[in-house]
């Protein structure tokens, strides 16, 4: 098996590309980049050198993942969300050696339009809402939405709002899968059912 690109992609000599990945129109993924098995890069979307993605993550159409961007697992970039990795950039002044890492773990959404500020951690399986600006590390499980993101909510692996308070003691089944959900503090963790 091996991945399908779109004639009009361009992929430089050196990239890794897993099985079963889809690239589409005019996608460049550049030679550092490594993507993992049955991806999704939807339209006009461009992947720089060092850029780390793993399995089964879908990057929308018109979407930048930056040097210094690592992508875990089953990750969710909607349409024309943007990543950044320098925090004060100026056209003049040359700051390729003060890149900041970000990290998205495995299972997060990322929504359509949010804006991910170089040098955080989104936790897995957290979701940002649509529009959001994240400027600092978010919690596994949490929703967050907002000009600063902040949390509202949390979600389940599954992908539906938990009925948590945002902190303190308490738990929860998610209907779908039956797998529980337990607050402790300002920290949820899953019991898989």
């Amino acid at each position: 098996m091996t991945y399908q690109a779109h004639d009009t992609a361009i992929i430089d000599k050196g990239a890794t590309i897993g099985d079963g990945a889809r690239i589409w129109h005019w996608v460049h993924v550049c030679s550092g980049a490594h993507i993992g098995k049955n991806c999704s890069l939807g339209q006009n979307v461009f992947i720089g050198n060092r850029v780390n993605i793993g399995d089964n993550v879908k990057i929308q159409n018109n979407v930048s993942v930056y040097d210094n961007v690592t992508l875990e697992n089953d990750v969710f970039c909607g349409p024309s969300m943007v990543f950044t990795n320098v925090y004060n950039p100026r056209s003049a002044i040359s700051r390729k050696d003060q890149y900041r890492d970000t990290l998205v773990k495995q299972g997060a959404t990322l929504g359509a339009n949010c804006t991910i500020i170089c040098g955080v951690t989104i936790g897995k399986w957290a979701f940002v809402g649509a529009g959001a600006v994240v400027n600092h590390d978010v919690p596994d499980y949490a929703l967050v939405v907002g000009v600063p993101a902040r949390q509202i909510g949390w979600m389940s692996a599954y992908g539906e709002q938990l009925d948590l308070p945002l902190s303190g003691q308490a738990q929860t089944t998610c209907p779908h899968t039956g797998d529980q959900y337990i607050l402790e503090g300002q920290t949820v963790r899953r019991v898989e059912s």
